[in-house]
Order: C-alpha cells, then structure tokens, then sequence
C-alpha cells in the first residue's frame, strides 16, 4: 500500500499502517528487543535532568552525533536487521538517512511527552520515518499557535508515518502514558544529521 497523506493543516503527514509484514514486523520487534543496547537517557525537564520514561538508543554513523533534550549522544553501530530498513526508507522517501532514534516502551507506564524534533542538525524542514513495532500505542499531535488543532491515531506494527515539511516547526507530538493494559513497543525514528551542523 502507498503512503496516504494525511489531511492536518500546515503539517505535511502521511501514513501506510501496513508498509511492514506482520511476519516481518514481528521479526524485528524480536530481534531489537533482544539485541539493541537499550539504556536510560538523562533529558533536561523543567531546568533539571532526569530519568526518560523510556528506554532508548541512539545508533548512526559515526559522524551523526545528535543533542536533544540538553544531552549529546554519540551514535551506536548499526544493527544487521535496520540495514535494509534504512535503504528502503532512503530509496522510497529520497533521503538518505543517516540515523535512527530507537525508543523502547515497556508498558503504557513509559512514554514520550510533547516536543518538536526542531534541533539544528536536523535541518529547517527534516522529514522524520517512524516505524512501528510491537503494541499498538496512540500517538498524538497538536498545532503550536492553535492547540485545538490536532490529531489522535493508533499507530499498529509495521506501521510507517512520515513527518515533512514544516510539520516540526507548526506541531508538537507525544505517545502519552496508557492505563490499559498494553505489552512493549519499539519506535524507530530515522532522521538525516545535517554534517557539521550542531545545536547550541
């Protein structure tokens, strides 16, 4: 199935809910779970630095180092099984990406607040793959200057959404935390650092 725009004003959005095989999204939840590096990264909340509520790796090549949150974070080797993930990213979207933020949701506890992938060595307009793996998690966004602008979809395995355009610079998005009983997620977000570029 080929992408599908989705309609959000002043985001570029699209989305193939089956763009991965259950068989194949299955696969790589597995291997991930198991053999990614996963840790605890220190994020800067309210002038403090604090505990995620997540696990993550940051995995690239070796010049892609990235800062968010108030921390830098040199890149880890890239696994076998995301190699042809990347190339088929890179081929059908025309970038070529060169990192990924991997992040491990355990249960409906851990989450992601609301923020903008707007750091400078993503460049002005960064167009943003996220591949879904493992429980279905509701993702959630809202406009900066109009917050009654927004949007709420469930994203399932082997789920793809691509963010482009000016979507960063006009909307806020977060997974937020679940009561329901749900089991772990793995998101991969493929980004393009910009060389040389660094945020202050």
């Amino acid at each position: 199935m080929p992408l599908k725009p989705w309609l959000l004003a002043d985001a570029d959005l699209a989305f193939d809910p089956h763009w991965l095989t259950a068989e194949a999204a299955q696969a790589l939840f597995a291997g991930l779970l198991a053999h990614v590096p996963w840790e605890v990264h220190r994020i800067r909340l309210f002038g403090r630095e604090v505990d995620s509520p997540r696990l993550s790796c940051w995995i690239g090549d070796p010049d892609a180092a990235y800062t968010y949150s108030g921390s830098r974070f040199a890149p880890r080797p890239w696994p076998d099984a995301l190699m042809p993930i990347r190339e088929r990213l890179s081929l059908e979207l025309g970038i070529g990406f060169n990192s990924v933020l991997a992040n491990l949701y355990r249960d409906g506890s851990d989450s992601m607040g609301w923020h903008s992938d707007s750091e400078a060595e993503l460049g002005p307009q960064p167009t943003i793959a996220s591949v879904s793996l493992g429980a279905t998690r509701r993702f959630a966004l809202k406009q900066r200057r109009d917050p009654s602008v927004k949007l709420a979809v469930d994203l399932p395995p082997g789920s793809l959404l691509v963010m482009r355009g000016d979507t960063q610079a006009n909307y806020r998005h977060a997974l937020p935390r679940t009561a329901k009983p749900v089991g772990a997620r793995i998101n991969l977000t493929f980004r393009r650092i910009v060389p040389g570029v660094r945020s202050s």
